[in-house]
């Protein structure tokens, strides 16, 4: 996502021109507020553009910290959406008291679905990725059942995890997370939770009581 070049220090330029540091300590102040969550350190680089993605952000998220790779984004609140997402992964991991290795790809399917509805909480439908709104609903329930449902425990460490989440290989592209955004779509609808209890159900709940396992 990020390698030194005369294109990224054309971007980083860019971003110390539109203050962008201050910007995402303002959406950290906010967030970690409203959310009670943890205090961490945030890096942020310039994103490095491929000929195969389309996209101008990205992120990784740890339980103590939190890398941003930002283009030139002309929205402002694009670069919130990008944040609220990635924010919102270190939020679940903080209150959900689990070690990385213990998550499964119900996990994995679960954390994505909530922080792209977050997503659209707070910064509109528009904002989403364009993962949310891929398959139909009779499309989702079909890779449900067909490639995921019996897949729900492997751990986030073994290969098909992966490969199931991204939807690599032969499986749909965004397999997983299309599937997590359709859960917790389901399960708002059906259930009056406070946002903050988002990070604290387990991951079962979600699904238990979404209309993808029911028929």
């Amino acid at each position: 996502m990020y390698k030194p070049s005369r294109n990224t220090k054309e971007t980083f330029d860019l971003l110390v021109e539109k203050d962008v540091w201050n910007i995402v300590r303002k959406y950290d102040e906010k967030y970690k507020k409203k959310w009670k969550g943890p205090d961490i350190p945030i890096y942020i680089f310039p994103f490095q553009p491929s000929r195969k993605r389309t996209e101008n952000k990205s992120g990784v998220s740890f339980s103590d910290k939190l890398f941003l790779f930002v283009g030139n984004i002309e929205d402002a609140k694009e670069l919130e959406a990008l944040f609220i997402h990635e924010y919102h992964h270190v939020c679940r991991i903080h209150h959900q008291k689990k070690n990385m290795e213990e998550y499964t790809l119900l996990d994995s399917i679960v954390m994505e679905g909530l922080a792209e509805y977050a997503v659209k909480l707070h910064c509109g439908e528009k904002y989403n990725a364009s993962w949310c709104h891929l398959y139909k609903e009779e499309e989702i329930r079909k890779f449900w059942k067909e490639d995921i449902v019996e897949n729900l425990d492997i751990k986030k460490s073994e290969h098909l995890h992966d490969v199931l989440l991204y939807g690599l290989g032969r499986y749909p592209y965004m397999l997983g997370y299309s599937c997590g955004y359709y859960i917790i779509k389901s399960f708002v609808k059906q259930n009056n939770f406070s946002e903050k209890s988002y990070f604290l159900l387990e991951s079962e709940n979600f699904v238990s009581e979404s209309t993808l396992t029911k028929d």
